[in-house]
């Protein structure tokens, strides 16, 4: 059985703050969607967003609704937001690892890595 894991958090810069309450979609390379989760109160998810048997090697999609989030956070967006949804497509060649995808996300920027 895979070792692997994939884990994501979101932070709010503009806020300085954690994403608390933001829905994630992850689908994979056929665009199935795999899961569906909202961060808690540290930005994060409870738990891992692929383990064990479900972790395997191919491409993937994360799916940030940071629209919503924003607007919910009370944020006054245009209509259309210039961010609503932010796609984050990545690759997981290692079975045995650990990736996780970070992102800091205001109204009109954001940025990903793979982080630890």
């Amino acid at each position: 059985m895979s070792q692997g894991r994939l884990t994501t958090h979101v932070l709010d810069t503009a806020a300085g703050r954690p994403a608390s309450g933001l829905r994630i979609e992850l689908f994979d390379a056929a665009g199935e969607k795999l899961r569906e989760v909202h961060t808690n109160d540290d930005g994060r998810c409870g738990a891992p967003l692929l383990e064990g048997s479900d972790f395997k090697a191919g491409h993937y999609e994360l799916l940030f609704h940071v629209g919503d989030y924003f607007r919910g956070s009370g944020v006054d967006l245009p209509d259309p937001a210039f961010f609503d949804v932010v796609p984050v497509r990545f690759g997981l060649a290692d079975e045995e690892a650990h990736y996780h995808v970070p992102l800091l996300v205001s109204p009109y920027g954001y940025s990903t890595y793979r982080g630890s």
